[in-house]
């Protein structure tokens, strides 16, 4: 199957139905109810106009891992009644945040904000303070804050939520806003842990970012001559979002049908637990792609060490070849993830 067919693989986050669109910004996402083989992720691209904020909300059944493509923006988190974050994130940096805690992103540069945010639900639900506060009485809320109730009638009361709002005057940034925090992690900044002349791998992984409970993330740049081994993940979902360049990936479902298809910059795939699949650069330009898991640190079973698990007499009853007719496979104790490519690009189409 081609990109001529849609695949039940591939869904594009551009043209996503949108949570929010205004002249404050927009958010566009997919869950289960929009592309029906997710379970575990989801996914939303944030843009925030300058100013703009992403209101303060919570999911209640899910963390969430977010990737800045472009632009500052200040992140607070509550995680409880006295754990509190305040932080800044750049293009390259990372955030993540637990199920349920409060947080609210706010655009503090001069430029457009954009995120990539995975969610470790295929349906994520949300809660806005806005909200919160429409549930309660004025009575209820004076008596929480110790105020006569007629302090809360000027509020906008009601249990919608507007997503995205405006700031009124200068973002208010703490001086402490700059340093590390646990919730923050500069991929980008990380020396790649994999690296080849034709490609690297960073990793978002609980390896190198502790505070990971049940999401990660590899940012994964390959030029024209190399690839993305041949692999599945034993039991890890993968949903990788095209941040630039032309791939083809194809995958292999339980009834045996193979699922070939193109994908550019702003589509999102999705590959169940232990489905086989690769990755390859069609294009004259490398590919960056941003590949979240539903595990801090996702397993990885590639093809070059699969065959080096059995014996040639078995690999040849397993193809049904003789034994001299097999090719000469390396021996590959521990698989290499990313491979050069030695032959020409199989045609497109």
């Amino acid at each position: 199957m081609t990109n001529d067919t849609p695949s039940r693989h591939v869904r594009s986050l551009l043209d996503a139905p949108a949570q929010h669109r205004s002249e404050l910004g927009s958010i566009t996402r997919l869950t289960a109810d929009d592309f029906p083989l997710l379970r575990g992720l989801s996914i939303k691209r944030l843009v925030l106009a300058p100013g703009s904020i992403r209101e303060p909300h919570w999911h209640a059944n899910a963390d969430e891992i977010g990737y800045c493509l472009a632009g500052d923006v200040l992140v607070s988190i509550l995680d409880n009644a006295d754990v509190f974050s305040s932080f800044t994130i750049s293009a390259g940096q990372m955030f993540t945040i637990g199920s349920g805690s409060l947080h609210h992103i706010e655009n503090i540069g001069d430029g457009e904000a954009e995120i990539v945010v995975a969610f470790s639900h295929e349906r994520p639900e949300d809660f806005s303070l806005h909200a919160a506060f429409g549930t309660m009485t004025d009575a209820v809320l004076g008596n929480t804050y110790d105020l006569e109730s007629s302090a809360f009638a000027p509020l906008t009361r009601d249990t919608g939520s507007a997503d995205i709002v405006a700031r009124s005057g200068p973002a208010v940034v703490p001086d402490t806003a700059g340093f590390g925090n646990p919730h923050k992690f500069d991929v980008e900044g990380q020396n790649p842990p994999l690296s080849y002349p034709f490609a690297h791998v960073k990793l978002a992984r609980s390896q190198f970012w502790p505070a990971l409970e049940n999401l990660s993330m590899y940012s994964l740049t390959i030029e024209e001559e190399g690839m993305r081994e041949p692999h599945w993940h034993p039991r890890t979902a993968e949903m990788g979002y095209v941040h630039k360049g032309r791939a083809r990936m194809s995958v292999l479902d339980p009834d045996g049908t193979v699922d070939t298809y193109l994908l550019g910059p702003g589509d999102v795939y999705f590959i169940p637990k232990a489905y086989p699949h690769r990755i390859e650069v069609v294009g004259d330009d490398e590919i960056h792609f941003l590949i979240f898991f539903d595990q801090p640190t996702p397993g990885d079973i590639g093809y070059r060490a699969s065959v080096s698990a059995f014996s040639r007499p078995v690999l040849a009853a397993t193809f049904g070849v003789t034994v001299d007719e097999l090719p000469e496979f390396p021996f590959t104790p521990i698989d290499p993830l990313l491979v050069a490519r030695r032959n020409p690009v199989d045609p497109v189409g």
